[in-house]
């Protein structure tokens, strides 16, 4: 997919690589909604691309909340059109520091999960019938390799990528021929708050870059032969 003139709505864009990714697809000429839950810290991501003459804007929503979805999607919508691209990107380790499952609460799991699988299931349902109508759409969800090696201490956020591993290959499945496209993509160890809450004693200079890692991922996303709902390493992708 050249994503030039697509509409392109990223999860997580108020910091890390969600912003990365904003910033990415807006310099490739994609018309960009950034989304997030801290509407201050969304704004200071978005306001200085904005100010570059990029085409990109702010929606202060939670993707955890079911009652947030349809209104996001449709305020998006009114944006930028109706959407090309969607990037779920946002997401919840549980509390800090990570607790072993003994000691993590179910409510804990649940909001998690609410995040990390439910927040990327509702959204992909909330635009994939326009992009099966148009007859192309891609949809990446951004996991981890917490989704397929048991770390300990990483209990609710490994059960949650795993889950959103699958989710996206039965997606996959659901949708072949319809010219829709599912990905996941583990963007690796990078140097983020969120990782940095999770090892605070992590050196940030073995840590990859979001940037780096946003333009691999925007290498892939454009890649014409990538099989749907397969799992990818971001890593292993070449910036173009």
């Amino acid at each position: 997919m050249d994503v030039k003139n697509q509409a392109v709505l990223v999860t997580g864009a108020s910091r890390g690589l969600g912003r990365a990714l904003m910033e990415v697809f807006a310099r490739r000429g994609a018309r960009v909604v950034g989304v997030a839950r801290d509407a201050k810290a969304l704004m200071a991501a978005v306001t200085p691309l904005r100010a570059q003459g990029l085409a990109v804007h702010a929606l202060a929503y939670d993707v955890g909340d079911k009652q947030s979805i349809y209104p996001l999607v449709g305020s998006a919508t009114a944006l930028v059109g109706p959407l090309d691209v969607l990037v779920n990107n946002a997401s919840s380790l549980g509390p800090t520091p990570l607790p072993l499952l003994l000691d993590t609460a179910c409510e804990d799991v649940s909001r998690v999960l609410e995040v990390n699988v439910l927040g990327p299931f509702r959204l992909t349902k909330a635009v994939a019938g326009s992009m099966v109508l148009r007859g192309r759409g891609l949809v990446v969800n951004i996991t981890s390799d917490a989704a397929v090696s048991a770390y300990p201490r990483w209990g609710a956020y490994g059960v949650s990528k795993a889950a959103l591993d699958h989710l996206t290959r039965i997606w996959a499945a659901e949708l072949e021929g319809s010219g829709v496209q599912l990905l996941s993509v583990d963007p690796g160890d990078m140097d983020t708050r969120m990782h940095s809450d999770a090892i605070p004693d992590a050196d940030p200079a073995t840590l990859a870059k979001p940037e780096d890692v946003a333009a691999r991922i925007l290498a892939l996303a454009e890649t014409r032969d990538a099989p749907a709902g397969q799992r990818f390493e971001a890593a292993k992708w070449e910036a173009a």
